[in-house]
C-alpha cells in the first residue's frame, strides 16, 4: 500500500512537472528572445556603407559653395564622422521645421545641423553629449532700432522681430520678448532680407550670424547687446532605443575633442573669414 501510494505521488509529481515545464517553455523562449541584442542602426549603416545625414542650411554650419556643394562646420563634422565609421556620407537637405519628424520616419540616420538640446526635443529623440556650444544674440536695424541697448527696449508691441521657424531662437524670442511682434520664416535668409529691407527691427539668431552680419553691413546693422543671452549645447540627434549607436557617437565626440580636431574646425568656421570667398 505504501509502495502504491509512493508510486502515485511520484507519478503525480512527474506529471505536474511535465505539465509545468510545457506551460513554461513558450514563456522561457519568449524571455530568451527578449534578451537577444537588437540590431543597432550603427550595424545598418556599416552594412549599407553610407551614413545618411539630415541637415538644413545655417551659416556657417552648412551652406552652398560657388560650385553648389555643401560646406560648413557641420558638413565637415559629418564627413569626418562617416570617415571614422569607414563609410560614405549622404547629405539629405531638410527643412528645419520638419527635421525631427523626418528622422523619426527613417529618411536619414542622424541630424547633424547645429541642433541644441531641449527637453521637448529630447522627448522625441536621443541626444549625444555636446560637441559644441552656441549662444543666441540680436542683430538690429540702425534705422529702426537706433540707440536701443537693452532687451526691454525691444519688448513692446511696436517692435517687430524676425526668427526662423522651428529653432530655439524662436522659442527664446517668445520668452525674452513676449510683447514684441514675432514673424516666423522657414529660411534664415528670409529673416536677414526682412532686416536689411527695414521691415523688421531685429533678428534673433545663433552666433556667429549676428556678429558676421554686423561686420558685413556696418552702415545698416548693429549689435545692441555686448554678450549672448544664452549658451546652448549642440548635439547629434538620433532615434530612441539605440544604446550602441549613441555610445559610439559619445565616444567619437570625446576622442575628437581630446585631439583638438573639433575645437580647431570650430575656430576656423566660427572665428575666421577664410572660407567666405568659397560661398555664393
Amino acid at each position: 500500500m505504501k509502495t502504491n501510494r509512493f508510486t502515485t505521488i511520484l507519478s503525480t509529481a512527474l506529471l505536474l512537472a511535465f505539465m509545468f515545464g510545457c506551460s513554461q517553455q513558450p514563456t522561457q523562449q519568449k524571455a530568451d528572445a527578449s534578451t537577444q541584442p537588437q540590431s543597432s542602426q550603427l550595424d545598418t549603416i556599416l552594412k549599407r556603407g553610407v551614413l545618411k545625414v539630415g541637415f538644413d542650411t545655417f551659416k556657417p554650419w552648412a551652406m552652398k559653395d560657388k560650385s553648389g556643394n555643401y560646406i560648413g562646420f557641420e558638413i565637415e563634422v559629418a564627413k569626418r564622422l562617416a570617415a571614422d565609421m569607414g563609410v560614405e556620407v549622404e547629405f539629405v537637405p531638410t527643412k528645419w521645421s520638419g527635421i525631427i519628424p523626418a528622422l523619426l520616419t527613417g529618411k536619414f540616420d542622424i541630424i547633424i545641423g547645429g541642433m541644441s538640446i531641449t527637453p521637448q526635443r529630447n522627448l522625441k529623440v536621443n541626444f549625444s553629449i555636446p560637441y559644441e556650444y552656441t549662444g543666441m544674440s540680436v542683430i538690429a536695424s540702425k534705422k529702426l532700432a537706433a540707440g536701443r541697448t537693452m532687451s526691454s527696449e525691444f519688448n513692446n508691441p511696436a517692435t517687430t522681430v524676425a526668427v526662423r521657424l522651428g529653432t530655439t531662437a524662436a522659442e527664446i524670442t517668445k520668452n525674452f520678448l513676449p510683447q514684441a511682434k514675432i514673424l516666423f520664416f522657414d529660411e534664415e535668409s528670409q529673416t536677414i532680407q526682412e532686416l536689411l529691407n527695414e521691415r523688421v527691427h531685429a533678428v534673433v539668431a545663433s552666433n556667429p550670424l549676428p556678429l558676421n552680419l554686423a561686420k558685413e553691413y556696418p552702415d545698416k546693422l548693429y549689435l545692441p547687446f555686448k554678450d549672448d543671452f544664452t549658451r546652448e549645447p549642440i548635439s547629434f540627434a538620433i532615434r530612441k532605443g539605440d544604446f550602441d549607436y549613441l555610445n559610439w557617437l559619445n565616444n567619437w565626440v570625446l576622442v575628437t575633442m581630446s585631439t583638438g580636431w573639433l575645437q580647431n574646425r570650430y575656430e576656423y568656421w566660427f572665428y575666421t573669414n577664410d572660407w567666405e570667398n568659397q560661398i555664393q
